[in-house]
């Protein structure tokens, strides 16, 4: 079953402010799993930046392996 709903941003604060504590305790934590924080995309960010990267001579090298294998293949 699905609901779908039309209100104002004010209105949704405004329903938010309304539930018991265990509720928006419920609701929190939805909403932390959900959305990424800035530390976890900062932390994605390094790491893909320190990661390995490939020389140019191993760019080379896969390239002619990617020729070689695309001519054996058509003859």
């Amino acid at each position: 079953m699905e609901l779908k709903m039309e209100i104002g941003l004010d209105q949704l604060i405004e329903a938010i402010k309304q539930l018991p504590a265990k509720q928006l305790l419920k609701l929190k934590a939805e909403i932390d799993r959900t959305v990424p924080s800035k530390t976890e995309k900062e932390e994605f960010k390094k790491f893909l930046l320190q990661a390995p990267v490939f020389t140019e001579d191993q760019i080379a090298l896969m390239e002619d392996a990617r020729k070689s294998i695309n001519k054996w293949g058509t003859n």
